[in-house]
């Protein structure tokens, strides 16, 4: 049996969803589908159940899971401790990311890491942090660097690095006149949020719940990316809080203006993994390289 197969089955097993199978393996759903049918052809069994739109797995299909995920742990091992033997750093790596971290964290980082380890494949999969923390405890990444605190017993959770957060708006807001922002300043303007699940936006609702019990925000518009926002502040539809690292960019050609709040707004990046995950020497050298590159940047 192809170790490939064996690997299309483990994932749609594991997914129970043939198009999401496709897309973690780089597939078309009809592939996937094809393969599967070859492998229960050679069996001549039925693996799965398909009723009402639903997929589940036959007994068969629970017992070919079973020594699928023995095998195929096997293959990681033999390959990784051959590699070891070898010196190599080479294989697969798939990486998470929040949006403002893979937006205007990562590209320097992969480069520099591709730069020194040019055999290792990095897959980027990019969403707000929920989604991201979901995609590490599915086994959809290998690693993720997400935004705010991260409380998850059964993942590790290690900081990366502190991001201050601050308030832009138009170079033409009255806010500009202020040195510095208070979250009674900020309330009883248009404010442009981040949607439900993000990370910038968690923490600056904790912020405001912390400094202001009985305020709340006038959020005018929900976003889904640090670049739109910027754009709609730009053009004057309202203030918000973004990284500073997503504004460096506007600050130099003087577009926003940004005011710091008191107290400072900060929050973590967090690296976050499986406890018990087998591990790769290429996700292992990623970690560190990351772990370094956050130390530089702080």
């Amino acid at each position: 049996m192809a170790d490939r197969r064996l690997k299309i089955f483990h994932t749609v097993a594991r997914l129970l969803n043939f198009t999401k199978a496709g897309e973690q393996l780089h597939m078309t759903q009809p592939a996937v589908t094809f393969q599967i049918r070859q492998l229960e052809e050679q069996f001549n069994i039925r693996l799965f159940d398909r009723t009402h739109n639903k997929v589940t797995l036959t007994d068969a299909g629970k017992q070919v899971y079973m020594y699928a995920d023995r095998i195929l742990k096997l293959y990681d091992d033999m390959n990784r401790s051959i590699t070891e033997m070898t010196g190599d750093v080479s294989g697969g790596v798939y990486l998470g990311a929040s949006t403002t971290i893979a937006e205007y964290m990562l590209p320097l980082l992969i480069g520099e890491f591709k730069k020194k380890f040019p055999d290792v494949n990095i897959s980027l999969k990019e969403s707000n942090s929920e989604d991201i923390i979901a995609m590490v405890e599915n086994n959809v990444v290998d690693l993720a660097i997400v935004e705010g605190s991260v409380y998850n017993k059964n993942l590790i959770v290690e900081k990366c690095r502190v991001d201050p957060l601050v308030v832009i708006m138009p170079n033409n807001h009255v806010l500009t006149q202020l040195p510095i922002l208070h979250v009674s300043d900020i309330l009883s303007h248009p404010f442009i949020s981040r949607e439900s699940g993000s990370g910038t936006q968690e923490t600056i609702t904790k912020y405001v719940e912390q400094h202001s019990p009985d305020g709340f925000l006038n959020v005018c518009f929900e976003l889904s990316s640090p670049e739109a926002i910027k754009g709609a502040v730009e053009a004057g539809m309202g203030i918000s809080i973004v990284s500073r690292a997503s504004i460096e960019k506007e600050l130099k050609l003087g577009t926003l203006t940004a005011v710091e709040l008191s107290p400072k707004l900060e929050r973590p990046f967090s690296f976050v993994r499986q406890r018990y995950k087998f591990k790769s020497r290429a996700g292992d050298e990623l970690l560190r390289f990351a772990q370094e590159f956050c130390k530089k940047m702080a």
